[in-house]
């Protein structure tokens, strides 16, 4: 059985509570999996079969930086022209199902655990395969160049064969499955998975520039987000603004884990949007 959630959709019953954990404020949101409904499911051009959810976008006071989608594709659907955005790189992460991902001409089989980094600009199309829905999140951003500095690589591998680096002093209580090294100043966003252990803390409040988008996995915890203690769950979203203090309890019994995306390696806009200056 996989220990990665993926939403279920429909409705939930006329019978059902209609109190959930919702937040949204200037500086968090958590959408709980309850939300993940098939009201709010969205279809893109380009895409059969297809249903997803759209958990994140930019927009004034909430994403600035990336969008995320929660992607469900039927056997024998897909794409071949998955994004008209030539500027935007992507990441997927597969929860279920199998897909053949050809990215540039080649192909490669995903299935649960799979990890796809498509640089902008590359050429590449989906088809789901298998006699159940292919299941991943979608992560897209424009890409920042650097100067001086060469555009990433593809990459495609699977988690489980990329070891948790846990922190120092920690006991291995929390550590980061790390898809690309932190120093490779190629890539100007991460996407990787956090593991706490039962009982496992983060122990002071992160405040940053880097803006988070937390999609849980598998596990239970009390989070703070700003000023708050939140209870998350499996399948809850979280979006936090550059700045947004944070730290974290893992509840147990089993471990809390979340798919983590953050923005790094740029200097800050000083010019344009999201930021005071204008244009030159």
């Amino acid at each position: 059985m996989s220990t990665y959630y993926t939403p279920p959709g429909g409705l939930p019953p006329q019978s059902a509570l209609m109190t959930q954990r919702a937040v949204f404020t200037g500086s968090y949101c958590v959408i709980p999996k309850g939300c993940f409904s098939d009201i709010v499911t969205s279809f893109l051009p380009g895409w059969t079969k297809t249903k997803l959810w759209l958990i994140a976008r930019p927009m004034s006071g909430f994403a600035e930086t990336f969008s995320q989608y929660v992607m469900e594709v039927a056997p024998g659907g897909g794409s071949d022209a998955p994004d008209a955005e030539t500027g935007a790189e992507h990441w997927l992460f597969f929860t279920g199902g199998l897909a053949t991902l050809t990215i540039d001409g080649t192909g490669y089989e995903m299935e649960e655990g799979s990890y796809a980094y498509i640089p902008a600009g590359t050429p590449w199309t989906l088809l789901a395969e298998g006699s159940q829905p292919s299941r991943f999140h979608w992560l897209r951003k424009i890409y920042e160049p650097a100067p001086g500095i060469p555009a990433p690589e593809v990459l495609v591998i699977n988690e489980r064969d990329v070891p948790v680096r846990w922190m120092p002093d920690t006991q291995n209580r929390w550590g980061t499955t790390r898809f690309v090294e932190p120093d490779d100043l190629r890539h100007d966003a991460h996407v990787n998975i956090v593991t706490l252990q039962p009982g496992g803390v983060i122990p002071f409040e992160e405040t940053h520039v880097m803006e988070h988008g937390l999609y849980v996995l598998e596990g239970k915890a009390a989070y703070k987000l700003n000023q708050d203690w939140v209870e998350v769950e499996a399948g809850d979203f979280m979006w936090l603004r550059a700045y947004c203090p944070q730290a974290c309890y893992a509840a147990g019994p089993g471990p809390f884990r979340y798919l983590l995306y953050k923005d790094v390696n740029r200097h800050a806009k000083l010019r344009g949007p999201g930021a005071f200056g204008p244009l030159r």
